[in-house]
């Protein structure tokens, strides 16, 4: 049966033992590993709902989209809606996005070594700059940002692993929440919007941080996978060096083979079966998006990098149903800039000590050490 440490780690051994679905004692909850049937789930809210106290964001943050169901759910999505469509993102992002990512490269290249972690160089602070962007957060420093999420990021990961939230999660909250407050009565901002659409500002500032999360953790989790990916499959990336045009359906098979939020929570409602599992009320059902990604009905060689293969886009790295991914196209649009840029470093490539991608609920790499030459 699996441990923590081996879904930490590396899950895809268990999760295709359990598919489509099985019980893990370890976390207390049924895995749901098969692709047609996470689709089921995550397209029924009313037998599957995130509306439960157990719920691990909502402990740290309190009720958000992301937490809640029905027609509450849709009060609090529905202000942050069409700011986030894709031709409304690439109107108002494409050049920012842009201009940070060469920025950041620039800045890179500046210094005499040609060596970096491109998690706390490029990855980190663009993600960290456009979700600022994008919310239309009071000015505040990168670092002190990405502190108060990596600390609410890191309670939100401890109460899914079965440990309480912490002390420090709940202080960066807090100290976000100051940030958030602060600036929503003084500004035409995206937050601005939220709390005269009627959102109170406790739920402006619980949006805001679950947005933080899909902004930061997503965005930064998918770069620094994709490029993982491709400095570790040399024969992929000379694929792609060779036609650039291959790079976006590169980054959906590195979403697919290892999506930078491996699992969403669900808990039933009512006694049901699935798949032949007696699922009861109460029970949580946790849907793996890593292990939909590498069901073999669906994807031939689940576990092979393919950057040419046909159906790469049919992952579910972005969930489905009424909790989609609200900024899938925003991250997409920042992990395509990013990676490109990167790819262009001459000899780029991976340093010996640069770890895999490892994570009960958000996986990447805690670092991507690489060198190129000069």
């Amino acid at each position: 049966m699996a441990t923590v440490e081996e879904l930490e780690t590396d899950p895809h051994p268990a999760l295709a033992r359990i598919r489509p679905i099985g019980w893990i004692e370890s976390m207390n909850a049924w895995f749901v590993t098969g692709r047609s049937l996470a689709v089921q789930v995550l397209r029924d809210p009313e037998t599957f709902t995130v509306d439960d106290p157990r719920f691990s964001t909502a402990q740290v943050v309190g009720p958000s989209m992301l937490s809640l169901d029905g027609s509450r759910h849709k009060s609090h999505r529905d202000p942050f809606e069409s700011p986030f469509g894709l031709a409304e993102t690439r109107r108002r992002f494409t050049g920012p996005v842009q201009q940070t990512v060469d920025e950041l490269l620039t800045a890179l290249q500046d210094g005499v070594r040609r060596r970096a972690d491109l998690r706390t160089t490029l990855a980190g602070p663009l993600s960290v700059g456009v979700v600022a962007l994008s919310l239309g957060l009071p000015p505040a420093s990168a670092s002190t940002v990405l502190d108060w999420y990596t600390a609410i990021s890191s309670s939100v990961s401890g109460i899914s692993a079965g440990r309480p939230a912490t002390a420090d999660g709940a202080a960066a909250f807090a100290e976000l929440h100051k940030h958030v407050a602060s600036g929503i009565d003084s500004s035409d901002s995206l937050l601005a919007a939220a709390a005269h659409a009627g959102l109170g500002i406790d739920e402006v500032v619980a949006n805001a941080a679950v947005l933080m999360f899909g902004g930061i953790e997503t965005t930064e989790g998918m770069i620094t996978n994709a490029l993982w990916q491709l400095l570790t499959h040399r024969d992929q990336l000379d694929l792609v060096l060779a036609d650039p045009s291959l790079l976006p359906n590169a980054m959906e098979e590195s979403l697919r083979l290892e999506p930078a939020a491996a699992v969403v929570d669900r808990y039933a409602t009512r006694d049901v079966d699935l798949a032949g599992a007696t699922i009861r009320r109460g029970d949580m059902v946790t849907v793996s998006l890593a292990g939909a990604g590498r069901d073999p009905e669906v994807f031939e060689a689940p576990d092979e990098f393919d950057v040419l293969r046909p159906n790469a886009r049919r992952h579910l790295a972005f969930a489905s149903g009424p909790h989609i991914c609200l900024g899938m196209h925003l991250t997409r649009l920042e992990t395509l800039t990013a990676v490109e840029a990167v790819l262009r470093l001459p000899g780029l490539r991976l340093a010996p000590d640069s770890p895999a991608p490892r994570g009960l609920v958000f996986r990447k790499p805690s670092a991507l050490r690489v060198t190129w030459d000069g």
